[in-house]
């Protein structure tokens, strides 16, 4: 608990800076309409920011790949049985659902399927990023739920029996889509094409 209190306090720190200055420069007549970026930082504010950061990399990145290529999956080396470029973004889209629903706690929105894949029925380029971004979309409304009072409170995990704090769980919601982006990037140079990142650089 006391572990990831400091984490906590840490990731708050991140987006201080603007609020810090703020405050040192205020006066008790200062003017109450004060930017966004002047505001004092809050988890939600943090968590959302840092999650339009990888939903910016990950999105552009499945729409780079073309239809016909959509599920492709190395097959020089040591790649049987890994996921297909298709499968890496709906792995992300159903995790991001499964870790939203946790934090809110209440069932996911949506089918899921039976694995951590997504449902079967999503096959298509369209459909697959339809998916992911509807993902994204739950997982800011989750994220934006979290404050100073729920935040090391404890939910129901969304694998196993046990128990994990909003904070945990928020970490990994913004950390587990560059797992798979990073394995997308590969299959796109795979296949020539420059990820949207990384272009212009």
């Amino acid at each position: 608990m006391k572990k990831e209190f400091i984490t906590a306090l840490l990731l708050l720190a991140m987006g201080a800076p603007a609020a810090a200055t703020a405050q040192a420069s205020s006066t008790p007549n200062s003017n109450p309409n004060q930017s966004k970026a002047d505001q004092k930082p809050t988890f939600a504010a943090v968590f959302d920011r840092s999650l339009s950061g990888v939903e910016r990399e990950v999105v552009p990145a499945a729409e780079a790949m073309p239809d016909d290529k959509f599920n492709f999956a190395p097959t020089q080396g040591e790649f049987k049985g890994v996921r297909t470029f298709a499968q890496q973004f709906k792995h992300i889209a159903a995790t991001n659902y499964m870790i939203g629903a946790a934090i809110l706690s209440e069932k996911p929105p949506v089918d899921l399927g039976t694995g951590e894949n997504g449902p079967d029925s999503i096959t298509s380029k369209a459909d697959v990023v339809k998916f992911l971004k509807d993902s994204f979309e739950y997982m800011h409304k989750a994220l934006n739920s979290i404050n100073e009072t729920n935040v090391l409170e404890k939910v129901q995990a969304p694998w196993g029996s046990n128990k994990i704090t909003r904070l945990s769980l928020a970490l990994i919601a913004i950390g587990h889509p560059f797992d798979h982006y990073g394995q997308a990037v590969e299959y796109l140079r795979m296949n020539g094409i420059i990820p949207p990142a990384s272009r212009n650089q």
